[in-house]
């Protein structure tokens, strides 16, 4: 089994990259192999709603996004993680999830997403809040941990001192392990439930 990381923040070996290694840990004694991909230094514009990706299966821009969507379809598990800017996630890392979730064709049913939030003080509920809508827009079980998975620290390195934020990582890494292990043998046994075909209405007729 693998778990796909992406790692908003622009400081590479930050409080974020705390967050993430501290759950990697789980991950390994749980037979999981982990990639992480750092993306918060990267030129990534948003989304510019050109429909292109609907005819080649990718996105019109070719940069960290296309990179990502394989590894993402290749994935069992999906962790997000960002420092909080102005009670929100980094901007580069929500146009980076906008086109990804977007231009991506695959089915994300049955993926299990997961959230860690980085932040000096406040502002980690409201970006916790914001990085799940991608999941639950995708059919993505979401993981939970002990508390919403937020660890705090202001200059890079301080999180390493959040005990209850480090604790929470661990709880959250081996919830979705769990999970998606709880996932692979529901899959084998009973297979994936039945979709129904789309029905999309407007609020303007």
């Amino acid at each position: 089994m693998k778990v796909f990381m992406i790692n908003g923040s622009p400081r590479k070996e930050g409080n974020t990259s705390i967050a993430l290694h501290e759950m990697e840990k789980v991950f390994q004694k749980e037979g999981i192999e982990t990639e992480i991909l750092s993306i918060g230094n990267q030129a990534v514009r948003g989304c510019i709603a050109c429909g292109t990706c609907r005819e080649r299966g990718k996105c019109v821009f070719d940069d960290a996004v296309n990179e990502a969507a394989p590894k993402f379809e290749a994935c069992d598990g999906l962790v997000i993680a960002s420092p909080v800017y102005y009670a929100s996630a980094n901007g580069t890392l929500i146009s980076f999830l906008d086109r990804l979730f977007y231009s991506t064709p695959f089915d994300k049913t049955m993926k299990v997403g997961a959230c860690a939030v980085t932040a000096r003080r406040g502002g980690t509920t409201a970006t916790f809040d914001e990085l799940n809508k991608y999941f639950t827009i995708s059919g993505m079980p979401v993981a939970s941990g002990q508390y919403w998975n937020g660890i705090h620290g202001m200059t890079p390195g301080e999180a390493a001192q959040d005990a209850e934020g480090l604790q929470g990582m661990r709880t959250l890494a081996g919830n979705m392990a769990f999970l998606m292990k709880s996932i692979a043998l529901g899959r084998e046994a009973y297979g994936l439930p039945e979709k129904e075909t789309p029905q999309w209405t407007n609020f303007i007729r």
